[in-house]
């Protein structure tokens, strides 16, 4: 099997219902799919989807109700909690809607911030967030607070922290929802270009059609099911497996 083509993410008849007063809610109703190493997945949906559901399974925040998900050969859902920091930690890197940077320091700083739950030193830690930064070309900027960077910019910051732990999966909920239309499409190429030199993946959740035909494939989801599987509209396909 090529490195290409190696699966790293495999979901198999994922269910998570809730119990509200006497009824039961299924936010995720029998979900399987496989994503291979390198490719870049939207998983898109309507609000109440099952999408961020979806997502924070996939990042072992939440227990499924019944199923498996085995992401890097490992089982996320018979992980404890503390399993479950630890391999979020070595192996998965997370690019949020607000960009969660903290605002006393800089964008270098930032950067490197996860790489002290790593233990390494600091020069070693700074010099990582450099090449990161650079990566997302904000060399510039290195010393610059949260506040004297622009809503695309601070972006670019929180995608340089996600990549600085060099994780195998990076998920990403609405990353760009804070962003006008021009700069969301620039976000979203820097990280399709940056994850294909890398050959890392990324699972992405939005409800934007458009921000979601940057990926490879689509994942449909609507009310817990995946409706259908799609290629991105820069693939030159467009459905594929529609059930």
């Amino acid at each position: 099997m090529s490195e290409k083509k190696k699966t790293v993410i495999r979901v198999e008849d994922l269910y998570k219902i809730y119990r509200v007063g006497e009824s039961k809610v299924r936010a995720l109703n029998g979900v399987s799919f496989t994503i291979e190493k390198g490719e870049f997945c939207a998983i898109v949906g309507t609000s109440g989807s099952g999408k961020s559901t979806l997502l924070n399974m996939l990042a072992g925040l939440e227990k499924p109700t019944k199923g498996q998900i085995v992401i890097a050969g490992e089982h996320m859902e018979r992980k404890n909690e503390n399993q479950l920091v630890k391999f979020r930690r070595e192996h998965i890197g997370f690019i949020f809607q607000s960009f969660n940077l903290l605002p006393t320091m800089n964008a270098l700083e930032n950067i490197a911030m996860p790489l002290t739950f790593q233990g390494m030193d600091k020069e070693t830690r700074l010099k990582k967030a450099e090449e990161v930064l650079a990566l997302v070309g904000l060399t510039k900027h290195k010393n610059h607070k949260p506040t004297q960077m622009s809503g695309g910019q601070q972006q670019r910051v929180g995608i340089a922290r996600a990549l600085v732990v060099q994780p195998e999966i990076i998920f990403a909920d609405e990353p760009t929802g804070n962003l006008d239309s021009k700069t969301s499409a620039e976000v979203m190429n820097l990280m399709k270009k940056v994850i294909k030199e890398k050959n890392q993946t990324l699972v992405m959740v939005t409800h934007d059609d458009h921000l979601a035909s940057f990926a490879d494939r689509i994942f449909r989801i609507s009310d817990g099911k995946i409706v259908s599987i799609e290629y991105g509209s820069e693939s030159g396909v467009d459905h594929i497996d529609t059930k």
